[in-house]
């Protein structure tokens, strides 16, 4: 069978996998949203970290919960690997080559990542 140009479906970059990432984020009124390019560093385990923080457990998982289905939706990404939405304290979502961490503030705070990779090339996007 063979497949028309019309069905061929384009594979997201990783910049248009982040910015709908930061999109989604600010969707749901994330706050503190930094991007770390890991790119530079031997043996980071993601090109990108994309961190930010929700005011309550339930902002956390609705933030987390909306990345994931609109990068499935929009863009057919799917999440590799998600944990923490039980909690919803520090919720990781790994999408190979972008690892997203949403946290509750003092959880950002006290495991402090920025500060871990602070070899990393940093971008802060603005509360709205």
């Amino acid at each position: 069978m063979k497949v028309q140009e019309s069905e061929v479906l384009e594979i997201p970059t990783i910049e248009e996998i982040n910015d709908l990432i930061i999109d989604a984020i600010q969707d749901i009124k994330g706050l503190n949203i930094l991007k770390i390019d890991l790119n530079k560093i031997e043996d980071s385990p993601a090109n990108y970290f994309i961190i930010c923080e929700g005011e309550s457990t339930v902002q956390v998982g609705a933030i987390a919960s909306n990345i994931n289905k609109r990068l499935r939706k929009e863009i057919a990404v799917k999440c590799y690997h998600l944990e923490g939405m039980k909690e919803s304290r520090w919720v990781l979502l790994d999408y190979f080559d972008t690892i997203v961490h949403v946290f509750y503030p003092e959880t950002r705070q006290f495991y402090d990542i920025e500060d871990l990779w602070s070899d990393g090339e940093f971008t802060e996007y603005k509360n709205l």
